[in-house]
């Protein structure tokens, strides 16, 4: 069953949160050149950080001569993967920041974001960057009116719940509405421009909020899926993969992931916190000189899920996050979109596994980071 839930996209952070809390809605998807069909990824994303601390202009927690402020404004997070990658930041103070109280309808300054449409831009200069490190900020320009059609969800369970949420349990939460999304409209990159195109678009929505990150931070996530077993493209498919090391009040939970396969309509989910479906994973990331690698062996009482990922170095870039309490402890996040793999999905009952399909994925977002030693 795909399980959707767009009240987990509204604004979270209120109570504790509201001090010491961010909360994040994030794009990525496929464009392609105008000029000349060259395909390119990029991702958005729509970030508010302590706002009951906020007021006209940005706090940062990354100022070199005041380290560890806690850090407090709206941000416009905007960036391109391939073999040029970049990110670029545009901080606001909190009254540049509104959100209704219902469903999802935010803007930051002039930058508007809605379940069904977003549109905006975002821009640095080389010497903007250069002067103001606490900005962590690559330099460009961006833009994109873009239409927005979330096609299937993720749905983490209980652990997000209203009940989980109030009491501030985990110190991260996750919820992906879009774990497979067409967009659709035009961006521009440094003055070109790209059209993105719904069925080739390739795009990924989801929300992230909290107290603090997770180390280590993994994602993986497709919807560009083919069967090598037919050669047919699997067009109401998608996976996902996150999580790292939960923590609960404080507590370690180990590493643990949870996620699913969407499989031509049929919901295959590997979830920890649903310990009835005895599911179990194991996760491996290695970086490489040239390219980076993933591997996911995940079961239930079911199903065997096995996941290998790759992608190239020169297409990631080392994504940028402070925390709010003002410390930036990932300063090694891989992030890409670029990433190619394949995944092998088993039917099983008692000790047999029995093939369901053997399956190539592309366009694949991927991440992975650990803090660095104190």
């Amino acid at each position: 069953m795909n399980k959707s839930d767009v009240r987990r996209n509204r604004f979270m952070l209120k109570g504790p949160l509201a001090t010491k809390g961010y909360d994040w809605w994030w794009h990525s998807f496929t464009g392609y050149k105008r000029s000349n069909g060259e395909a390119r990824s990029f991702f958005i994303e729509y970030f508010v950080c302590n706002p009951a601390l906020g007021g006209e202009k940005p706090a940062f927690g990354q100022i070199p001569d005041h380290p560890h402020v806690k850090p407090s404004y709206a941000l416009i997070k905007a960036g391109y993967w391939g073999k040029e990658s970049g990110q670029i930041h545009n901080f606001y103070g909190i009254r540049d920041f509104r959100c209704g109280k219902g469903d999802l309808d935010l803007s930051i300054s002039h930058c508007t974001l809605t379940e069904k449409r977003m549109k905006g831009s975002c821009s640095l200069t080389e010497e903007e960057a250069k002067n103001h490190p606490e900005y962590m900020s690559d330099w460009g320009s961006m833009g994109w009116d873009l239409g927005i059609d979330k096609k299937i969800a993720f749905h983490v369970g209980y652990g997000a719940s209203p009940f989980f949420r109030a009491i501030n349990a985990f110190e991260m939460y996750w919820h992906a509405e879009g774990m497979k999304t067409e967009y659709s409209g035009e961006m521009t990159l440094n003055g070109e421009v790209y059209d993105v195109i719904p069925e080739k678009s390739f795009g990924y929505s989801d929300k992230n909020w909290g107290a603090d990150f997770t180390s280590p931070w993994l994602w993986i996530s497709s919807c560009r899926m083919e069967s090598l077993v037919t050669g047919k493209a699997l067009l109401n498919s998608a996976v996902e993969m996150g999580g790292g090391n939960p923590r609960v009040y404080g507590l370690s939970l180990g590493r643990k992931l949870l996620g699913s396969l969407f499989y031509e309509g049929e919901l295959f989910e590997y979830n920890f916190s649903k310990f009835w479906t005895g599911t179990k994973i194991d996760f491996r990331f290695t970086e490489g000189e040239s390219v980076n690698r993933w591997s996911i062996g995940a079961q239930n009482r079911s199903s065997r899920m096995e996941l290998t990922l790759e992608c190239k170095k020169e297409e990631m870039l080392l994504i940028n996050y402070e925390a709010p309490d003002g410390r930036k402890r990932h300063n090694r996040l891989w992030n890409g979109g670029t990433g190619y793999g394949e995944i092998k999905l088993y039917r099983k009952k008692r000790k047999k596994l029995t093939l369901i399909d053997h399956m190539a994925i592309k366009n694949t977002g991927c991440e992975y980071g650990e803090y660095a030693s104190p």
